[in-house]
Formats: structure tokens, sequence, C-alpha cells
């Protein structure tokens, strides 16, 4: 990790919609204020797919960052940018060769100090990815390992295989993306390294103090640019049970999953945690950690955000729930609880950059997607979106095998392969060679259907995906009970339809196909995901897939 000069820190600036730049946007939780990040809308942007600002078919920061505008407009109050780091690019960029440089691909560390400011003049606050499971296998540290350096080789998990002169690997543990999580050290016999990922991903020993250190000196460097927090990739696997003892499964290991292995939410990882919290802490505005954290269980994703570690974890109980409504209260109601006993907001999330588009995995359709949309926004905490939800983009399923990129489609047994359906960039423009993503193409290619889902065509149009986002999202921020605000309680409805009331908010949804009558009082309508008939006998008709909010009475 090659040492840089910091760049100065952006300054913060107030939003023309009349809330301070995300710096100085709440006063510090350790005055016992709120921090903004309790109920914030968190938008993810995929930077290869999100815009690209110089032509070469592959999105970079200066595209986002003429993108900026349309994140304000449409509501959110932070960005979050996966990694743009100097790489290989063998997963992605999730294998990160340098952790203070920008990869050309994406830009310059001025391009990326420029959006942070821009960002921050919108009142968009700005968290970037830190991947600190593993590096790339051009990382200087693993370069030097590999030829030999015993003070590198302690900084990654090097060991020797077992059977004859070490022929077989050290364990039985399996890369994510298929096959044993061990590859041979070139040139030394019967020495092998490990990798939870791809081969080019060597995990780090977190056991080491250089590791630890130089770390904590990554997050200080990105601080002082001023970027407002990190989303810790694979949060939950930076420390391996000691001794690396054997899987003892035959099934294939899956990161999107909540079983209990060796390798994956171990107890130690909280220590870590507690000291980049005192590194968050040095600085002013609550700038946070977001923990992606595969737990086998509620209880254990929140001890990631107990009141000394990080301040948010992704809900992947939520984003695994089938849209069902006994099943999402149930996922819900140990959310709350959860998180609620060690103070921490709960979050929400349908879709993100690993997993196939809420639209498609749900299984009915954009008016199941926007049903399930309004539901999430209603919940007590913060929402993430990812990009191009508010599209109502479904997952791109029919991918020539020549266009994937996943390093998964390519390694026998991999996960599913299907992580390049998630990731084909944005449609701007309703016509042209990548509907206004770049004049020189995509680097996947974008349905031609995509063209009547671009920002352009649905901007206006009372009836789009992207209004129904919009209002939602303007509704959210207007209305108190709403975000981190009153707090949730069930109200009874007929099979199938998950009610609540939020103070003077109600919210419903019907899961089922099939129209219900709601037998509680539901106000005046503030919006729904889809049209909703006449009153029947003075009661509220809900039909099948939507959900709808209401001011109480």
């Amino acid at each position: 990790m090659t040492q840089h000069s910091s760049a100065p820190q952006a300054d913060g600036a107030v939003d023309p919609r009349g809330r301070a730049a995300c710096p100085d946007a709440a006063s510090s939780a350790r005055s016992g204020a709120s921090g903004w990040w309790r109920d914030a809308v968190i938008y993810q942007v995929y930077p290869r797919s999100f815009a690209d600002g110089d032509g070469d078919g592959m999105g970079d920061l200066p595209g986002v960052r003429q993108r900026l505008p349309h994140l304000a407009a449409l509501g959110v109050d932070a960005v979050w940018l996966s990694p743009f780091y100097a790489s290989p690019q063998a997963d992605a960029g999730y294998d990160v060769a340098d952790y203070r440089a920008i990869d050309p691909m994406f830009g310059t560390l001025h391009d990326a100090d420029a959006l942070i400011r821009d960002a921050h003049a919108l009142g968009l606050c700005v968290i970037i990815d830190i991947v600190p499971n593993h590096s790339s296998d051009r990382h200087e540290w693993f370069v030097r390992a590999l030829a030999g350096d015993p003070a590198a080789r302690e900084r990654y998990h090097f060991r020797t295989g077992r059977g004859e002169r070490g022929a077989l690997p050290p364990n039985d543990w399996e890369s994510v993306f298929g096959g044993p999580a061990w590859s041979p050290v070139p040139g030394a016999p019967g020495l092998w390294y490990l990798h939870l990922f791809a081969p080019e991903q060597p995990d780090f020993n977190w056991e080491h103090p250089a590791v630890r250190d130089e770390f904590r000196s990554v997050l200080r460097f990105w601080l002082d640019l001023g970027v407002d927090g990190f989303r810790v990739d694979v949060a939950h696997g930076l420390v391996k049970a000691a001794g690396l003892p054997d899987m003892g499964s035959g099934e294939q290991l899956r990161l999107l999953g909540t079983a209990e292995l060796p390798f994956f939410d171990q107890d130690g990882v909280h220590e870590i945690y507690r000291s980049w919290r005192q590194v968050l802490d040095e600085y002013p505005g609550d700038r946070i950690g977001v923990a992606e954290a595969w737990a086998p269980s509620a209880e254990r994703t929140a001890l990631y955000v107990r009141a000394d570690e990080l301040h948010q974890a992704f809900n992947f109980h939520y984003l695994g729930t089938d849209w069902d409504a006994r099943a999402l209260r149930e996922v819900v109601d140990a959310s709350l609880t959860s998180l609620g006993a060690v103070g921490a907001p709960a979050t929400w999330v349908l879709s993100n950059h690993d997993v196939v588009r809420h639209r498609t995995r749900l299984g009915g359709g954009v008016s199941r997607a926007r049903a399930a949309s309004l539901l999430m926004l209603a919940l007590p905490g913060s929402a993430y979106l990812y990009q191009g939800e508010e599209l109502g983009l479904p997952e791109v399923t029919e991918l020539p095998d020549e266009a994937r990129q996943d390093p998964s489609f390519f390694r026998d047994n991999g996960q599913d392969g299907l992580r390049d359906g998630c990731r084909v960039p944005l449609p701007w423009e309703g016509d042209g060679p990548s509907f206004g993503f770049g004049t020189g193409g995509s680097w996947l290619p974008q349905p031609p259907e995509w063209g009547e889902l671009s920002v352009a065509a649905q901007t206006g149009d009372p009836g789009s995906t992207l209004e129904l986002y919009r209002t939602a999202l303007r509704l959210r921020r207007e209305r108190p009970e709403l975000g981190d605000g009153e707090p949730l309680q069930w109200l009874a409805a007929p099979e199938g339809v998950l009610a609540f009331r939020r103070g003077g908010f109600v919210c419903a949804a019907n899961t089922g196909t099939e129209p219900a009558a709601l037998d509680f009082r539901t106000g005046a309508l503030l919006l729904a995901s889809g049209p909703l008939p006449a009153a029947e006998s003075g009661r509220t008709v809900l039909p099948g897939d939507t959900t709808a909010w209401w001011a109480g009475r």
C-alpha cells in the first residue's frame, strides 16, 4: 500500500434544498443528537455501470460526478461508491492493488476530490467501499511475499499443505467462487496461500499488527479527503478461527448465506471495528462505518453495530425474505428487536451489485417491485437503494457468455455467475448507442427495450417508477413519523397483508395476488404503488402486489 500525501479535506456547503452539506449535516452522535445516518436513504453507485465520462464504454468518476444532480433530484441523502481503487480488475475492483490510488479506468485522485466536493455542495454524503479481507495478488506486499519475503508472508495466510510433500491444500476450505480456497505458491513446492475468493485475491492475516495499522492509516487518508464513511466489504470475514480448522461440510460455500463457518463471523472481528470506530470518531460530522456482514442471525448481525463499533450493518435477512406477509413481519420484528437492543437503527435493502435485482428476484414483475420498494421505505431506520432500481430495471438474464465478466461464472462449481445481470450500465436517454450511458457504447450489452425505462423517458411521467421513488423520498423526508421517527405498531390485517401504523402514518402491503379489504381506518391517501379502486362500503380495498401510504386518523 504505497504511501501518498493526503488531499485537502472537502469543505462543507449548503444544499440548495435547504439542508447543510453532509459534513455539517447533524451534530455529532457523541453530543447525544441523532446522526444523519440513522434514517438516511443511501444510493449505491456501481461506478463502471453508472455513467461514462470519457467515452471508453466503462463508467468512471467524472461520469458519476456529471450525474450527481440526478441523485439530488431523486431525494437521497448519500451516495455509496463501489471500489474505484487501483486494481487489475480480476473481480471488478474488489482486488485492490493500492488502497490510496484511483485506477486510471475510473479517473484520478483529483476526480475523486472533485466528486466529493460536488456531492457535498448538493447535500449528499459520500460513502466509499473499503476492501479489508483481501488484496490483489499485485499488491506490493503480496508480490514481496511470493518472492520469499518472510515479513510480507506473515501479513497473509501461507501454510504448508497436507499429504505427501504438502501436495494437498492445508484444509478443506472452499472459495466463494468455487474450488479450493488455497492455491500453491509458484516455485515453493508444498506451500499454499489462502483466498476465500479468486486466486488473485489473497486473504490478509488480521492477526498481524502491520495489517491493522495500515488499514487505520488508509481510513484516515480517505477521511482527510472528505469522505463521510465506509462500506466494509466482507466485514464478517477478516478473522479466521484459530488453527484454521476444516469446514467439515460437503456443500458449496456461499458468501450470501448464513451458515456458521470457521472463517466468517468470528468474534475477533469486533476488536478490529472498535479500533476503527475510534478513528471515525476523530473526525467531525458523524463519519460512519457500514458492515457487509452475512451473519447467521439478526442477533449476530447486531453485534457489529454496538455503540463502540460500526454504525450500520446491511440487513441481508430482509433482502433474502420472500414476498410473503408473515415472513416479512417476522424478519422486521427480529431486526427491530435485535438492533434496538444495541441502540442501532435498522437498515433495509432489496438489491445490490451481488444479487439478482428485486424486480426479477421477487417474481412478480414491476408491480411487485414497486410495492416492495414502498414497503421498505416506510420501515423504521435507514434504507439502501441500488442504482437503477428507481427505474424499475429488471435483471438481465440473457447476456451472451462472451460478454460476461463475473469471475464466478468462469469457475467450476461457482456460486451462480449471475452477478453481471445486475451490473448492466444504466439507461439515461431513450435512444443512442448506450442510452446516454456514454459516447462509446457500454461494457455490458443493454437490452434494446431499456430506452423505455431510461431516466429521460420516466421523468415527468406520474405513473413511472422513477416518479414513484421521487415522491416516496420526498414524503419520507417531510413526514416526521418516517425514517428514524415513530415506532412501528402492527395492525390487524387480512391474510397476506402486512399493515402498520407509525404515529399519524399508515402503511399496508398486499403480498397476495388478489384484492384485500382492510378492516382499519386508513385516512387520506398519500401514495400508492399502483392504482386503488374506490372504497367498498367504506372499506379500503388494496389490490394484490400493491403497497399504499395514508395519513392516518
